[in-house]
């Protein structure tokens, strides 16, 4: 039997410890991101630590996968919010499970399914709006639906001083 971290007689992958604990600088250098936003993340509940006896943190190795998926959908423009959304049922204090992950995952292309529709959706009416050369607050379906700027007076009210 092959001990943590080594490869088996097979020549699989390397066995780890499930409860093994990674300092924060170890978090930070095997996801690439700062120790700074481990702590953000952590302060929003996207990930957890425990405290030592001497209050340091140290995060389970499970946390890596929660650590890449935030990676990602930060790098994809996905709000932080939406993150925790689909994570909302996805354990912190135990390994999350396949069907957890399963329901995050469902979760989260529900969420960008909804984001693409509206991506799509902007795409239509920049096309239409650059091409109808309007200039009309009135009648601007995109900066003014509705002439929802009417109601609230006259005057310019997307100029911030």
């Amino acid at each position: 039997m092959a001990q943590a971290g080594e490869v088996s007689e097979l020549g699989d992958e390397p066995q780890h410890d499930p409860g093994e604990l990674l300092t924060v600088g170890e978090m930070s250098r095997r996801t690439g991101v700062a120790v700074s936003a481990l702590h953000y993340y952590e302060q929003l509940g996207l990930i957890a630590s425990r405290r030592t006896a001497g209050n340091q943190r140290r995060y389970p190795r499970y946390m890596l996968r929660r650590v890449a998926l935030v990676s990602v959908a930060k790098r994809l423009g996905i709000p932080l919010a939406d993150v925790q959304e689909s994570f909302a049922d996805v354990p912190l204090e135990t390994t999350p499970s396949h069907e957890d992950w399963q329901r995050a995952s469902r979760r989260w292309k529900k969420t960008l399914e909804q984001r693409r529709q509206g991506i799509e959706q902007l795409e239509r009416e920049l096309t239409g709006c650059i091409g109808c050369g309007c200039l009309s607050m009135k009648a601007c379906g995109l900066l003014n639906p509705g002439d929802e700027l009417g109601d609230s007076g006259s005057g310019a009210r997307r100029i911030r001083v």
